[in-house]
């Protein structure tokens, strides 16, 4: 018969409660994402599942950072300023020892089928924020070894908006600059847009597209960051 936390003697309840709510707790995550707006979301997701969050911002500092530390789950988007995330997901299925788990997340329709064709386990699709759909993306594909009691819940998480402008700010620098090509640009705001529908991450997105000039573009995002406040 399955224990349950009624089951069990009064001292011990309520830690395998906590067990239970925080299954992927002991776990590292390492997140390999440019958008702070995702990355908050990320964050609020494994703190909530439990688990201890790590970010690289690009594959440079994420390779920097796998030679000092091994997270038991790397998470990469496919869209980095300095490359294609399915090279180092590449990396990290070929290395020897291979990390437990690997995950892609884009906001791209034909991002999945290259993900695990590079060697990603599973794939999370942009806009993720329901706590159940990323704990058993995780939990699926541990070793046994990690896995224990487990309870899924239907909550969802509400990343902050200051980190939404933080995103919107970079690239409006970037566009001023010409730091990044307008390709990148414009997937990293196609991946916002999903994030926060109600942002004009969308319009700049296609109006990159369309080729308009950086002035234009700028006219679409700076109001949202005039009249944002931060949460």
């Amino acid at each position: 018969m399955p224990a349950t936390a009624d089951s069990l003697p009064i001292s011990t309840a309520p830690s395998f409660a906590a067990a239970m709510a925080r299954p992927l707790s002991g776990l590292t995550v390492l997140l390999v994402e440019d958008s702070r707006f995702a990355s908050e979301a990320m964050r609020l997701l494994c703190l909530n599942a439990g688990a201890r969050i790590r970010r690289a911002d690009c594959i440079h500092a994420a390779r920097r950072h796998l030679c000092v530390y091994r997270p038991h789950v790397v998470i990469v988007d496919l869209g980095l300023p300095d490359g294609m995330g399915e090279d180092l997901i590449a990396d990290l299925h070929h290395a020897t020892p291979r990390i437990d788990v690997i995950l892609a997340t884009s906001g791209n329709d034909d991002a999945e089928d290259r993900a695990i064709a590079a060697g990603a386990d599973g794939f999370l699709a942009k806009p993720l924020t329901n706590l159940a759909q990323f704990q058993q993306a995780i939990l699926r594909h541990l070793p046994e070894m990690h896995t224990g009691p487990q309870l899924v819940t239907g909550q969802t998480v509400t990343p902050d908006v200051f980190a939404l402008n933080e995103d919107i700010r970079a690239v409006c620098d970037d566009l001023r600059a010409g730091r990044s090509d307008r390709a990148y640009l414009r997937q990293f705001l196609t991946g916002l847009s999903r994030l926060s529908p109600d942002s004009p991450a969308s319009e700049a997105a296609e109006m990159i597209r369309d080729g308009a000039p950086t002035a234009a573009i700028l006219d679409v995002l700076t109001p949202h960051l005039a009249n944002a406040r931060p949460v």
